[in-house]
């Protein structure tokens, strides 16, 4: 935190996100600062500020998008098979180490974290990941597409937040665009790397949590590197 002369206290907060930070202008409370003619009033202006260039998030690698540009809508499938999850080269060796562990610290705590690892994806991660899309595409979400977009997750980082120290969620993906009535026809293929995950705040401790706001954040920027490709 630092104060100006002006009479202006400005806080600095740290997103999560590298190169990132929000910067909170607030006016001092001090009869200097203010004139008899003006009613109180508050200022909050909340900058956020870029200090580095990103790299590419979205490529398209194979084929060509403008079969999209007269759709309207577009169906969407999930896969997550042979992901890698963190330091772990197979999803497996992560679930049992990461239940093993909770469960030493409480009896069926990592049962329950098993549970909601595989039912989030269909409960959260996947309907984040729509809603975002369909915002930023403005392509509708429909079984009855004649295309379909096949999410890919190959790699995932599910970050921590233990209040004093925290790590983004992060996920990598490739992504097909296939014919919905024959999925062995590629129309195109792209690649999502280091969509993040992380909360206004910094308030998600749950893992579910932040990796929602990972599939929130690859669906936002897929859609629209899809619509700016039409």
């Amino acid at each position: 935190m630092q104060q100006f002369s002006a009479g202006i206290r400005v806080i600095y907060y740290w997103t999560g996100k590298k190169n990132s930070i929000i910067l909170l202008f607030l006016p001092l409370k001090h009869k200097r600062y203010q004139m008899k003619s003006m009613k109180p009033f508050f200022l909050l202006l909340a900058v956020s500020i870029s200090l580095g260039t990103n790299a590419q998030r979205i490529k398209l690698v194979e084929g060509d998008l403008s079969v999209l540009k007269t759709e309207q809508k577009i169906n969407t499938e999930f896969a997550y098979e042979n992901m890698r999850v963190g330091k772990f080269d197979k999803e497996e060796a992560y679930v049992v180490d990461k239940k093993e562990s909770l469960n030493k610290k409480e009896a069926g705590r990592g049962d329950t974290w098993a549970k909601a690892w595989v039912s989030d994806r269909n409960a959260r991660f996947e309907p984040k990941f729509n809603e975002l899309f369909e915002k930023s595409s403005n392509l509708a979400i429909s079984k009855n597409a004649k295309y379909t977009l096949i999410f890919k997750t190959i790699f995932t980082e599910p970050g921590f937040n233990i209040a004093i120290t925290r790590k983004n969620a992060e996920i990598n993906a490739d992504v097909w665009i296939v014919e919905t009535a024959n999925k062995d026809k590629v129309i195109a293929k792209a690649t999502v790397q280091k969509a993040v995950g992380r909360t206004f705040g910094g308030y998600d401790f749950d893992t579910g949590e932040r990796l929602s706001e990972a599939y929130a954040d690859a669906g936002k920027a897929l859609g629209k590197f899809i619509k700016d490709k039409l």
